[in-house]
């Protein structure tokens, strides 16, 4: 099994356990790649060595790994994601930020995981994405493993947004913006915008108003085979956003066309590691008050 190894070098935590996790692979019978964006920085640090970085520095973890750990939280697995994208490589997430829904091992367990995976104690769970189109318009980012939001540019006045699902109409929002959430980003601004928690392996498709101006809206659970399709009839400008990439549309009459994405985003889960348990643990459920 070969090992790749990311992460986010914009925190400062990721230096230690990376390369601790580097002195654990680097032994006879292992082998391991690390993305040659973080290369330069291990080696600055004295974390690895030049010769060895020549040999193991790629800019195709994707293909060149077997499995990935990304070192960060929520937000560096998803840049993960985009760069291994239609490839489908297995993900490991390493908390290193605050939630860690995505990133949900703990660093003090690296070398436990390398050895659990070595053993083929673990499984991958397949997460369904979801892809975008918008008639003509270039997106930069046309599929999302957590969420794609239309909403209001900076102070604009709020969005009236059509939304027809499978060529039906369904409702026109007057809000902040709209949701369009897979069960994986359910957790995410989903969560914060008071949209409900999903479990990860469902297929279904999460819709929630961002701050709607009708008090009878509210988030709806669609299935994961619609096609949804949004614009602004009044046509003024819209930010789309991609797992948290955002581009301004400036003719919101183009029209946006959700649906289930091609690939799946596989994400590695060891012996024992739930969603359940996850919740529990993250959003503190069933904590005593002391």
């Amino acid at each position: 099994m070969v090992f790749g190894i990311t992460g986010n070098t914009g925190k400062d935590l990721i230096w230690e356990p990376v390369g601790r996790l580097i002195s654990h692979l680097n032994q006879p019978g292992r082998a391991f790649r690390v993305d040659d964006a973080i290369c330069p920085s291990l080696v600055e640090r004295g974390l690895l060595d030049g010769a060895l970085a020549s040999r193991v520095s790629t800019d195709a973890l994707g293909s060149d790994a077997d499995v990935i750990l990304s070192f960060g939280g929520d937000g560096t697995l998803l840049n993960t994601a985009h760069q291994v994208g239609a490839l489908e490589t297995p993900i490991l997430g390493v908390n290193l930020g605050r939630l860690g829904f995505l990133a949900s091992l703990e660093q003090t367990q690296l070398e436990f995981a390398i050895d659990q995976m070595e053993a083929g104690n673990y499984r991958v769970e397949e997460r369904m994405t979801l892809s975008a189109k918008a008639g003509d318009v270039h997106l930069p980012d046309t599929w999302a493993l957590n969420e794609f939001v239309i909403q209001r540019p900076g102070d604009a006045s709020l969005l009236e947004i059509d939304v027809s699902v499978n060529g039906v109409l369904l409702n026109t929002y007057w809000a902040d913006g709209l949701i369009m959430a897979t069960p994986t980003g359910s957790t995410a601004y989903n969560l914060a915008a008071g949209g409900p928690i999903v479990v990860p392996m469902s297929q279904a498709i999460v819709m929630t108003p961002i701050a709607a101006h009708t008090l009878t809206v509210r988030p709806l659970v669609l299935p994961g085979s619609v096609t949804i399709e949004a614009s602004i009839p009044a046509g003024g400008p819209f930010v789309f956003t991609s797992d948290g990439r955002g581009t301004t549309i400036e003719d919101g009459r183009v029209q946006i066309e959700v649906q289930r994405g091609t690939h799946t985003v596989n994400l590695v889960q060891l012996e024992g590691q739930h969603f359940f348990q996850t919740l529990r643990t993250k959003l503190m459920w069933g904590a005593r008050k002391t």
